[in-house]
């Protein structure tokens, strides 16, 4: 069964459970638009659903809901950040911020940032640069949850990467993407929907094939972007360890199996390399390259070349941003759908802090 849940009461709600936590009013309204951001675009497990994640955290004392993020290195067009253990969702925006602020001055800006939290989609900070006629970039590394091509070890996380590229009359590029096969998040979907996953998602504690979605739980892993070495796993892997060590490497982060591990009741690593969890922001200016205006052009240009591909019969080429930004428009006016145990989840973090779920809609 799904709920039907207006996109501003699931806002409102989700702000008021930030300012249960300590946020600031200000902190509280950027997190609450940076997760149902996530929900809006369609990808559901990295929204409301994982609102009960980070109060646990915050109740284990791994979140700091007053960070003093700042600047403790930099260059011209560099800098690293700390995020002083805050939310990654407020943590990640104001980073991008810095690194859009260094674009401006220096036509390209990077930031690694270090001591923050898991930071919602990807998306969301890459497309920051897009009303400031930038290309946006964003990545993060994550809990130990993926065994690199012939391991059966858990190394990396689903590491995602964010690319957001401005056009004229065309929609944005944004290409949104985990270095996975499959996020975690999709698992914890199927395991509420009591399905099984697909071949080529998850591997056993021995390395073989499993559909079983509750497998990490018994020592499984992950498989990279690829599934298996026959179909490209190796690459996978290797997009995946960029974003862990531009995330984390670089900033002084925690790195593969040293990264923290989103549940609050498994514990931190014992020798842990560095501090928190790690992400890395780029932007570049587009004139920065050649004039953003003839660029746009080819971008549309690009874009409508693209869409007018030859498809397979029944079937249209898409391009990346198309699906969620469709999904966006849909549940602004219809409203967000919630699985009856993310809903039941949702009720009980409003009750922990005194705050009303609103009400919704039952759908089939």
């Amino acid at each position: 069964m799904e709920h039907l849940v207006r996109y501003k009461e699931l806002v409102t709600f989700t702000h008021r459970v930030f300012l249960g936590m300590g946020c600031s009013e200000q902190d509280a309204a950027l997190a609450s638009e940076v997760l149902i951001s996530a929900d809006l675009r369609g990808i559901d497990s990295h929204g409301v659903a994982r609102l009960s994640g980070y109060l646990r955290l915050w109740e284990a004392g791994r979140i700091n809901p007053t960070p003093q993020v700042k600047i403790v290195h930099e260059s011209p067009s560099t800098a690293v950040v700390d995020g002083d253990s805050g939310l990654g969702l407020v943590v990640a925006p104001k980073a991008m911020q810095i690194a859009i602020e260094k674009a401006r001055q220096a036509g390209t800006g990077w930031v690694s940032v270090k001591n923050s939290n898991h930071f919602g989609i990807a998306g969301y900070h890459a497309m920051m640069a897009l009303a400031h006629d930038m290309i946006g970039m964003s990545m993060t590394n994550a809990s130990p949850l993926v065994a690199p091509t012939f391991a059966t070890e858990r190394m990396l996380g689903t590491n995602p990467i964010a690319v957001a590229i401005p056009a004229g009359q065309q929609p944005p590029y944004v290409a949104d993407f985990a270095t996975t096969t499959a996020a975690n998040g999709k698992l914890e979907i199927l395991q509420r929907k009591g399905t099984d996953a697909p071949i080529g998602w998850i591997q056993d504690k021995t390395g073989n094939d499993t559909v079983n979605p509750h497998e990490l739980k018994n020592g499984g892993a992950l498989l990279p972007l690829g599934s298996d070495r026959e179909h490209g796993s190796h690459k996978g892997y290797c997009l995946g360890s960029v974003v862990d060590i531009f995330s984390a490497v670089l900033s002084g982060a925690n790195y593969g199996p040293w990264v923290p591990p989103f549940v609050s009741f498994l514990p931190l690593p014992a020798d842990p390399v560095g501090q928190g969890i790690g992400h890395f922001f780029g932007a570049m200016r587009i004139d920065a390259f050649r004039s953003a205006e003839e660029f746009k052009q080819h971008m549309d240009n690009w874009i409508g070349r693209f869409r007018s591909a030859k498809a397979v019969e029944g079937k249209s080429v898409l391009i990346p941003g198309d699906p969620e930004r469709e999904m966006q428009a849909g549940r602004i006016h219809n409203g967000i759908p919630l699985l009856t145990p993310v809903l039941e989840d949702l009720k009980a973090v409003g009750a922990k802090l005194n705050v009303q779920f609103p009400e919704h809609v039952e759908i089939s």
